[in-house]
């Protein structure tokens, strides 16, 4: 993620038929409440958002479909979850917040439910065993809104002049779907999105084929590589659509509002040869589609790495556009285990831009890590250390996006570029798909260099205030 609104002061912004035994297992490490007795937890342990996501189950699929009006701001929704359950169930807990229910099932039999702040409470018809597959179908209404998260921005659903701006980290899924919604459970999505005649609704994904009838344009789309519920989109505005598949075979899609048209146009045809640029430098691209969804949402203020296909609130510069596609690799690919490890998202994805500047003409990396260590002690980029910002309000400033990158470039540094690369292609094939942590990926860098490294994390991650050496 980037927002302009706060950088420098910051939001700037595995094999897939493994995954559900990977998140299995994480969900059971991710603290005591996950495996707490026949009721699902209402929360996965996370220190930052203790209620983001739930125990008891992995979600595989999501099939949402979806009508909105912009007009009215009118949304009608109906998710169908298709789950496995992790321990035995007589209750589990969705996400989901603010639209009205008209109906829930569990295996097509209706099933008890009520509401409790941003958690739905669902009691099956019958007891649900460990291991047993299900599914939840839920139908909802209502005018969805955005939420307002520890730093003071919204996500979520957030509606515009012609539709609706829809990114969702770290707690906004839950305004437009019921979900689990932690970065630990990834799925697949189908998403069936229909808005009036002359707008376009924007998933994640391959676009499967859109019909118009009665007045009324439908948009199929489908992501079958795991996603988190955060990276999902249904972005809907009027936008100039251009397709075309890449030398590679990837097909991309960039919806665009025409009021950022000309300013993005020049910007997002590099697209191609950044993927390209990553793609040597962290491994094969993991996904089967890409591309960019340009909004004009003034009121938003960041960029979002939307899975496969970034959504930007303007016309994004170079700088952007590199961050949000490296993040397809680092957060979206390899994701999260805790918020409290958001470093591994951000840092990595800043220092993908300096690293593009480096190798393009500009400056080196080394001379963009002098520029932040010649900062006095009392700016705010020493305000904490990235691998532990203490809390949700921390987690998109200053110190885990800078600080973060300055980590990686000392330990480049420290091990030379050929060690240094191999340890980024490694973690990205690695965790592919899955889930990663601070801890794992420190193994990793003393794994591939052969050096002790405890020293140097400990000054960069964790120490306070400004490390006395660079």
């Amino acid at each position: 993620m980037q927002s302009r609104r706060r950088l420098p002061v910051l939001r700037r912004e595995a094999v897939a038929a493994t995954v559900p035994v990977i998140v299995g297992s994480l969900l059971a490490m991710a603290g005591p409440a996950v495996a707490a007795g026949p009721t699902g937890a209402s929360g996965v342990g996370d220190p930052y958002f203790p209620l983001a996501g739930n125990g008891g189950y992995h979600v595989s699929h999501y099939g949402l479909t979806l009508g909105y009006d912009p007009g009215s701001r009118h949304l009608t929704g109906k998710a169908v979850l298709t789950a496995r359950a992790t321990q035995r169930l007589t209750r589990l807990d969705l996400d989901f917040k603010g639209l009205k229910i008209t109906g829930l099932t569990v295996d097509h039999v209706k099933a008890v439910y009520k509401r409790d702040g941003q958690e739905l409470v669902v009691t099956p018809a019958r007891p649900l065993r460990k291991g047993q597959s299900f599914r939840v179908t839920v139908t909802y209404n209502g005018k969805p809104g955005p939420v307002t998260d520890p730093d003071g921005s919204l996500d979520g659903w957030i509606p515009t002049d012609d539709g609706a701006f829809v990114a969702g980290e770290p707690q906004g899924a839950m305004t437009w779907f019921p979900a689990n919604n932690h970065p630990l459970d990834k799925s697949s999505y189908d998403f069936t999105i229909t808005v009036p005649k002359g707008r376009t609704a924007v998933a994640n994904g391959v676009l499967l084929g859109q019909s118009t009838r009665a007045g009324k344009t439908t948009f199929r789309w489908r992501q079958t590589e795991p996603m988190a519920a955060y990276l999902a989109t249904a972005t809907v505005g009027k936008f100039q659509v251009k397709q075309y598949t890449t030398r590679s075979g990837l097909k991309v899609y960039d919806a665009v509002d025409p009021r950022e048209a000309a300013a993005a146009a020049p910007v997002l045809k590099k697209l191609p040869s950044v993927l390209e640029w990553e793609s040597k430098l962290f491994g094969p691209y993991p996904y089967r589609a890409a591309g960019s969804l340009v909004d004009h949402a003034p009121n938003v203020g960041y960029a979002l790495e939307t899975q496969s296909r970034p959504v930007y609130d303007r016309a994004p510069d170079l700088s952007t556009l590199v961050h949000e596609s490296a993040h397809q690799w680092f957060g979206d690919s390899v994701s999260l285990t805790s918020w409290k490890d958001i470093w591994l998202n951000e840092g990595f994805a800043t220092y993908a831009e300096w690293l593009y500047t480096e190798q393009h003409g500009g400056d080196s990396a080394q001379k963009s890590f002098d520029a932040l260590y010649a900062r006095p002690a009392t700016d705010g980029l020493w305000a904490f250390p990235p691998g532990d910002p203490g809390s949700g309000a921390n987690i998109f400033d200053t110190p885990v996006y800078a600080r973060g990158a300055m980590t990686l470039h000392a330990l480049r540094t420290a091990v030379g570029d050929r060690a240094f690369f191999r340890i980024l292609r490694a973690w990205a094939a690695q965790h592919r798909y899955g889930n990663g942590t601070t801890a794992q990926f420190e193994r990793l860098a003393e794994r591939e260099s052969g050096k002790d490294l405890g020293g140097l994390f400990h000054t960069w991650l964790y120490a306070q205030g400004k490390p006395s050496t660079p």
